[in-house]
């Protein structure tokens, strides 16, 4: 286990550090076959460690590694970049070789407490979401109350250029902290967009109306450098304000940016827009959506190949409410599929329909439309969505008045008798397999259908699924 020393004092907007790794002998993990945890390898879904599986013919459990080593706190987000998968915790964040995707085995750990430590990577770069006010921005930092001046939150930056000893460079204080962040890379720079929400004029840090997005700049030669470039107003009109069924905005939840096209579409609480980011440092508004009567809470987007649809996501009951029931019905906390009209800022969001999983799910699950990614199947729009206790769904919206489930798989409840959290917080599509970062562990899967059977022939060097890339 790698403990990274702290980079400097809490407060600053920018910490620094020449990293010198805190070496615990006895936890450090470097990644050899003795220290990693060894996975389970699934030939089939009985072996994922639960007799209530459900899933499609043409879906396969390969792999799970269900410890994940020392952490035990919630598993969040996932990431990408050759043969390594990085996955996201509350305690920190791990790396996991996937050049054998039937066995992944645990390169390195990093302990660093910061939940919910949304992840990302860019080159020799990796960076962490840190939405909970703590003591100082170090890794050992304990919690504190957001209405303590003192606090922080805000992204970190790790050095990944060795591997297997991840170097800790950078912590960039942002408003109202960091819930999810968003990368929009260029060739010197990386910016990130900073999505968080929550003002309270109770808290020094976070005061109301926070209507917009902090924007950090990263020089990828001067990591250490990382700043607070601006905080850009999205809403001056303060936003959609609330309703009986949907969440006032006061910021966003999750942005997704497709740098090829110069767009990004933002997933703000109760709106849903369209950005023009032709300039990443100044990202521009030009379209703003609300569906006050079905979604509660615009959670994240995800953009079709080719640029022309956007599939919103409404987190109904904040993940961790039971709303794939008969109760519920087919059109809350589902998916919102638009298309994208006109031209320059003539460009609007135009709806079509919604999808839901066609399968109720237990009371005791927690279960609504979670973070997902495209399957670049030629000629198709089709995606991987997770859905918490409801598994995973692949979803062809090729039409986007009538989209279908093609294939799922689900473990089925945590907990029978009574409402539990648990199951797949992120899954996305990478190389030809589903990798999953959920309550249950890494997951490996396979799809094998003649509508998604071209993806495999698409290969990338990286994968972040809030920035899309130009598949090919």
């Amino acid at each position: 286990m790698t403990t990274p020393q702290r980079p400097s004092r809490a407060r600053r907007r920018l910490a620094t550090l020449a990293v010198a790794t805190c070496a615990l002998a006895s936890l450090i993990l470097p990644g050899t076959a003795s220290a990693a945890p060894d996975p389970v390898v699934a030939p089939d879904v009985a072996a994922s460690g639960t007799e209530d599986v459900s899933s499609s013919d043409n879906i396969s459990l390969l792999a799970n590694v269900p410890d994940l080593g020392a952490f035990t706190g919630t598993n969040s987000d996932l990431a990408f970049q050759d043969d390594y998968a990085f996955l996201g915790s509350y305690d920190g964040f791990s790396v996991y070789d996937i050049s054998r995707p039937r066995h992944p085995e645990l390169v390195s750990q990093v302990l660093c407490y910061g939940p919910q430590n949304d992840i990302s990577v860019s080159g020799d770069l990796l960076f962490l979401s840190v939405d909970l006010s703590l003591s100082d921005d170090s890794c050992s930092a304990s919690s504190l109350s957001a209405t303590n001046e003192s606090a922080w939150e805000g992204v970190r930056v790790f050095d990944i250029s060795d591997i297997r000893n991840p170097r800790y460079v950078a912590a960039v204080e942002t408003p109202c902290g960091s819930h999810t962040h968003t990368l929009v890379p260029e060739r010197r720079n990386v910016y990130v967009y900073v999505s968080s929400y929550g003002p309270n004029a109770n808290y020094p840090d976070c005061q109301p109306p926070h209507d917009g997005i902090s924007v950090v700049k990263v020089p990828r030669h001067a990591p250490e450098r990382a700043e607070l470039a601006s905080f850009d107003l999205l809403f001056p009109d303060g936003g959609f304000p609330g309703s009986d069924r949907g969440s006032a905005t006061s910021g966003c939840h999750d942005i997704t940016a497709y740098p090829a096209l110069d767009l990004a579409a933002g997933a703000c609480m109760g709106d849903g827009i369209l950005m023009d980011i032709s300039d990443p440092a100044a990202p521009r508004v030009i379209d703003q959506v609300t569906d006050a009567d079905h979604f509660a809470f615009w959670h994240s987007a995800t953009f079709s190949q080719d640029g022309r649809k956007v599939v919103f996501t409404d987190e109904l009951g904040g993940g961790i409410g039971a709303t794939c029931n008969e109760e519920t019905g087919p059109e809350f906390g589902a998916d919102g599929i638009y298309h994208i009209r006109g031209r320059g800022d003539g460009r609007h969001l135009d709806f079509q329909g919604y999808f839901k999983i066609p399968r109720h799910q237990a009371d005791t699950e927690n279960c609504v439309a979670h973070n997902g990614s495209l399957i670049p199947a030629r000629g198709r729009d089709i995606m991987v969505q997770a859905w918490y206790q409801g598994g995973l769904s692949v979803v062809d919206f090729t039409d986007s008045s009538d989209p279908v489930e093609i294939a799922h798989f689900d473990r089925g409840p945590v907990n029978p008798d009574e409402l539990a959290f648990g199951g797949t917080w992120s899954i996305y599509y990478y190389n030809g397999h589903i990798y999953s970062n959920g309550q249950a562990g890494f997951d490996v899967l396979r799809i094998d259908d003649r509508r998604t059977d071209s993806a495999r022939h698409v290969r990338l060097d990286e994968l972040n699924a809030q920035t899309q890339p130009t598949y090919r």
